[in-house]
């Protein structure tokens, strides 16, 4: 179901998985109900170390079911209870209700927390060691099911208890109110999801911007090669100081930052941007994160630190022969410690006149060579590309060079002249002042002539080429690699 993204992400089985399950919780009650029904269990005593808080256990393979006899939210510490009593885990999912006034059809899964203050359970200024790869996998499998039966999927913000974990957790829920907390297919998907949890592992980011619901950062997990860990909409950016922001990257293991740019002000960006400075991660945006698909997060930092060492602001772009060179070398186990990556500088005059002819037809060819590029702040692109690879770059010289000529034949007669890397260019254009001289007045017969079409004043034909003006200049073509 799950793309693997690093060399060392197979799907793996997680050892040992609880399931909480709450007698007071009617939609865990539902999906405990789905559980049982699903694969084979063996029910077990319970432990006398855990009667006073436990009520039923079950076993079937590397999963083990625990009701509990209070609301989940409060129960800090029983990640320890459980070992103590002989119940080692490596992963703990709550299975629960979500609920919320505006009814909504909805599947969900979090992490537990507190930002601020603890009003439902946990401790204040606390967060729960968070499981970003089994979030990531109950949401893909969530919404390969949900649609068929109405119901919308979404990761929540961080919030509510316990906090007091240090086993990785998750919460998987049925919202949003008591009709879909009994509904059996919900109660099925919900299930089916716990089950097949996996731990692909790929880039986990801390999250900041946005609602509750987490609309942005939900469909970055839907949709790239990417998870969430803790994540923090705008309401609770007032308590991220530097040791909640310390807690999000080590209870998360995060690899990098997002901020849900659109939805914050420049205030609260700019403190999230410090923050991650700080503390050595990146800070990236939706287009940055989509760029990751199929490559390296380690290749993806060298190549944005490259950029960033010509632009600060430059977009890192991942042409689609360079994603298939750097798969192929995962594929052989090809060994880049070490290697140095290769800089290319094509003339900035001859890309200058590139892009004032086509940008669009630039940017294709760009995507259909072998290197790494980056768009500047006004979307156009630079002159400068990246490799690993000595004998790509020298291939890609004699590429865009090539590519870069035929869109200028376009609009201009062009020669390049090899021996001496210059290239002559003729233009040939509409000159407003010889019209002006022949009497055309400006406007629509302007456009007539500029388009090369002939017009006639006073029984006089002016043909466009009347009006045009010849102009010819020599680029010399500079290119480097480095």
């Amino acid at each position: 179901m799950q793309t693997t993204i690093d060399e060392e992400s197979s799907a793996n089985t997680i050892t040992n998985i609880i399931i909480i399950c709450s007698t007071v919780d009617m939609a865990g009650q539902n999906i405990k109900d789905h559980l049982l029904k699903l694969r084979e269990w063996d029910r077990l005593e319970v432990p006398s170390a855990l009667v006073e808080d436990v009520s039923e256990v079950y076993v079937s393979d590397n999963f083990r079911i625990v009701e509990v006899k209070e609301h989940h939210i409060y129960q800090d510490g029983i990640d320890e209870k459980l070992m103590k009593a002989g119940f080692t885990c490596d992963l703990i999912i709550f299975a629960s209700k979500h609920r919320s006034a505006d009814g909504r059809r909805l599947l969900t899964s979090h992490f537990t927390g507190n930002p601020g203050s603890a009003d439902f359970g946990g401790n204040p200024g606390e967060l729960a060691k968070a499981a970003p790869f089994a979030l990531r996998s109950i949401l893909l499998s969530m919404s390969e099911m949900a649609g068929a039966i109405g119901y919308d999927v979404s990761m929540e913000s961080t919030h509510h208890g316990p906090s007091d974990l240090n086993v990785p957790s998750v919460y998987a829920e049925i919202g949003s109110s008591e009709s879909e907390w009994v509904d059996t297919d919900a109660g099925d998907i919900v299930a089916c999801a716990i089950l097949a949890v996996e731990q692909v592992k790929c880039p986990v980011a801390i999250g900041f911007g946005g609602g509750h619901y987490a609309a942005r950062q939900t469909n970055l997990i839907l949709s790239s090669d990417v998870t969430f860990g803790h994540n923090f909409p705008n309401y609770q950016i007032q308590n991220v100081d530097r040791d909640m922001f310390r807690q999000a990257v080590e209870r998360s293991g995060a690899d990098l930052v997002y901020c849900d740019r659109k939805s914050m002000s420049s205030g609260d960006r700019n403190k999230i941007s410090e923050l991650a400075d700080s503390f050595g991660l990146e800070l990236l945006r939706e287009g940055d994160i989509n760029e990751m698909r199929g490559v390296r997060w380690d290749d993806l930092r060298i190549f944005l630190h490259k950029v960033k060492e010509y632009d600060p602001s430059g977009r890192v772009k991942f042409s689609e022969g360079i994603r298939k060179r750097l798969g192929e070398s995962y594929l052989t186990g090809q060994d880049k410690v070490g290697m140095s990556v290769t800089t290319i500088r094509v003339d900035q005059e001859l890309i200058k006149l590139v892009k004032s002819v086509d940008i669009i037809a630039l940017k294709k060819v760009l995507q259909n060579s072998n290197i790494v590029y980056f768009e500047l702040e006004d979307a156009t692109v630079s002159n400068m590309f990246f490799t690993f690879w000595k004998q790509d770059a020298e291939d890609f010289l004699t590429f865009i060079v090539n590519e870069c000529i035929k869109i200028l034949k376009e609009r201009y007669d062009t020669e390049y002249v090899f021996d001496e890397n210059v290239l002559r260019i003729t233009d040939d254009r509409f000159n407003p002042d010889l019209a002006r001289k022949m009497g055309v007045p400006p406007g629509p017969m302007f456009g007539k002539l500029a388009s090369g079409e002939s017009i006639t004043i006073d029984g006089r034909t002016i043909e466009p080429e009347m009006v045009r003006e010849r102009t010819k200049k020599s680029v010399v073509v500079n290119n480097a690699i480095f």
